[in-house]
């Protein structure tokens, strides 16, 4: 099923990318608003072609830049060793959060602001394991978890640093197709857990707390000292080395300019001011 809507989405790129566009940028739906960011300031630059930005999950970006269908895919999971012929460059970092509505039951019993839960602890939870708040300290409620759609970076990003070789998410989990709708289901559910960029958690009208992960808080400081471990990569990958029209904007976004963009944003660069 999922090979099937991959080749549906590549080939809707197919159809409908090339008409109005220089350069194409296709996939994971996590950095879809950060590069959309980049392409329209890039875009009001006097004499460059125009990039145009869309979305489709990593996978799907990845197969079309393997294609030749996009210029440049986004990819927000590690590459797999299928995928390694690709060329490709990091263009930030993410720190993954886990996060819960700011009345969840274990802040509404302890007073806490912070919640400090292990990383056994998030596996059980999303593996089905551990059920109930009060099992983690808190009031007696049914935890909501909420997860990505397979194929999505996030989801792999989650599955890899959290889940481990063997552990399944649970098939009773709530599955959304954007982190932004996981930060609006779990801001309006005061039982629900998700997995979000980091970038994100401070974003919207309402709020999500993130959680701390082995006493860690989840900080871009953190994320760069080595010491939180929920972090990915973004991913830039393309069919060969860019050239020319595409080469520029690639250029542009690792330009002080385009960095200093996504560090605002929330994004986390590794030069220059790493606080979000």
């Amino acid at each position: 099923m999922l090979a099937l809507v991959l080749v549906v989405i590549v080939g809707a790129f197919s159809a409908c990318s090339r008409s109005n566009a220089s350069v194409v940028v296709s996939g994971s739906s996590s950095m879809l608003p950060y590069v959309e960011k980049l392409a329209h300031e890039y875009n009001k630059k006097p004499g460059v072609k125009h990039v145009d930005v869309q979305g489709g999950g990593s996978s799907a970006g990845i197969i079309a830049a393997k294609e030749g269908i996009a210029d440049i895919g986004m990819s927000s999971r590690t590459l797999k060793p299928a995928e390694l012929d690709l060329w490709s460059v990091e263009i930030a970092k993410d720190g993954l959060a886990i996060v819960v509505h700011p009345d969840n039951p274990i802040i509404k019993k302890t007073g806490s602001s912070v919640i400090n839960l292990s990383s056994e602890q998030i596996r059980a939870i999303y593996a089905g394991d551990i059920t109930n708040w009060k099992d983690l300290g808190g009031n007696d409620a049914k935890i909501n978890v909420v997860t990505r759609e397979a194929g999505s970076g996030t989801r792999s990003a989650f599955e890899e640093l959290v889940m481990g070789a063997g552990n399944r998410i649970s098939s009773g989990a709530l599955v959304m197709n954007s982190n932004g709708l996981i930060r609006m289901v779990v801001s309006d559910d005061k039982n629900a857990i998700g997995f979000i960029s980091m970038g994100l958690v401070e974003g919207g009208a309402k709020s999500v707390v993130a959680l701390k992960i082995d006493g860690v808080e989840a900080t871009a400081s953190n994320v760069l000292s080595g010491d939180y471990k929920l972090a990915r990569g973004f991913i830039f990958v393309a069919k060969e080395e860019p050239t020319g029209d595409v080469k520029a904007f690639v250029d542009f976004v690792l330009s002080e300019e385009g960095k200093d963009l996504l560090r605002k944003e929330g994004l986390i660069i590794a030069s220059g001011d790493a606080s979000v």
